[in-house]
């Protein structure tokens, strides 16, 4: 229950008992933590906020008290009023590629800086498929064999959607979110149809996009949404959905890279899953920046798109996502759309793909293979972009 991590104390209310001493007597738990203490899963112990509160104004040394959950902290009942002011948030991802690969982050300031240098690499092939069926939890990526892998991933996911979405709202449907989630995976990195999602789980709208709310909150499911201005017309706005790792999503669906790969099958369930691994991989990398990063997608009623805009400061990037090994003039057309609407704001835009060939296709415009987001294909880690 009480251990201690480096300078902290660490106290883990998953334990029962953890959970009882708090919830007994807060003010007396509280009153009796050291100056610097970890609180894991913190979201189990709702009656030590206010406790919290009293001790965190008695000494407002920043550092005290380390809140960890497995949920969104601030949309927590009873948290979000009591510790508002008091509290700084850091989200943690799973581990990005760059982290597993030990290296540092290039690609987004190559991107912002249009410098992409034409290069020749190794297509990736059965071994990119096999990186996004891993996703970046490390508890998972511990274990030694694929099905050992996909238990644990399962138990997580279904742990977590029971456990946590019980601690932010009490729903009456709960058996029914393992077979949302299943759905969300199957559709990860397309337009969210609460209809469709709604019809298929046999419940109502509103039930749906309450559930789907809340799997947000648990970091389960992201809405992407969409970029827009005032004067760009015929766009679509409805969010992308997309899951938080694909390897939950790959576990859920019961595909390994070896199928998901099989160039025999339809390869419409890989293309969305590299979509959803690429958008990861870039959120990772931009959480460890400085500046502020936002991502969204763009699509025109038309039918034009672009997985993946990326805005930092006042400029704008593009990504579009092929799960293929050739690039065509073609697949630079919702980015050409794109860089023509945004003029100026516009640095660059990339087809990641898993060729060859690093290429320009035009102004702004380049063919990239999709291993240079955690290789140094551009600019070194640090340049100004």
């Amino acid at each position: 229950m009480i251990g201690e991590a480096r300078s902290h104390a660490y106290i883990d209310f998953n334990l029962p008992a953890a959970r009882a001493n708090a919830r007994d007597d807060p003010d007396g738990f509280a009153a009796s933590l050291r100056e610097r203490v970890v609180l894991d899963e913190v979201q189990y112990a709702p009656e030590l906020f206010a406790a919290l509160r009293v001790e965190i104004d008695r000494n407002r040394a920043p550092g005290r008290f380390l809140m960890t959950s497995s949920s969104n902290v601030l949309l927590l009942p009873k948290l979000g009023d009591t510790l508002a002011g008091r509290i700084a948030l850091q989200r943690l991802h799973p581990l990005s590629q760059c982290e597993l690969e030990r290296v540092q982050p290039t690609f987004l300031n190559a991107l912002f800086a249009a410098d992409f240098r034409m290069q020749t690499t190794e297509p990736l092939l059965l071994q990119l498929a096999k990186r996004v069926v891993a996703g970046g939890y490390p508890a998972m990526l511990a274990r030694s064999s694929a099905r050992s892998r996909r238990a644990w991933l399962q138990d997580y996911v279904h742990a977590v959607a029971r456990r946590d979405v019980l601690s932010l709202r009490r729903i009456r449907s709960l058996n029914a979110v393992p077979k949302l989630l299943k759905l969300a995976a199957a559709q990860s990195a397309r337009l969210l149809n609460v209809a469709g999602i709604a019809a298929a789980c046999g419940l109502t709208r509103p039930t749906v996009r309450d559930h789907l709310i809340l799997l947000q909150q648990v970091f389960l499911l992201d809405c992407l949404p969409a970029w827009h201005h005032e004067w760009a017309d015929g766009l679509v706005k409805r969010p992308k959905l997309h899951f938080r790792d694909t390897g939950l999503a790959c576990a859920l669906l019961g595909v390994s890279a070896e199928k998901l790969h099989a160039p025999q099958l339809d390869r419409t369930l890989f293309g969305q899953l590299l979509e959803t691994f690429v958008l990861q991989e870039l959120q990772r990398q931009a959480s460890a920046s400085r500046e502020s990063i936002d991502f969204f997608h763009y699509r025109e009623k038309s039918g034009s798109e672009v997985d993946i805009v990326i805005n930092r400061g006042s400029r704008l990037a593009g990504v579009a996502v092929k799960a293929s090994g050739t690039v065509e003039p073609k697949d630079f057309r919702g980015l050409e759309r794109f860089r023509d609407l945004t003029g100026e704001r516009f640095a660059c835009g990339v087809v990641l793909y898993d060729g060859h060939y690093c290429l320009r296709f035009g102004d702004r415009l380049h063919a990239v293979p999709i291993r240079f987001l955690w290789e140094n294909a551009g600019v070194p880690a640090g340049t100004p972009a």
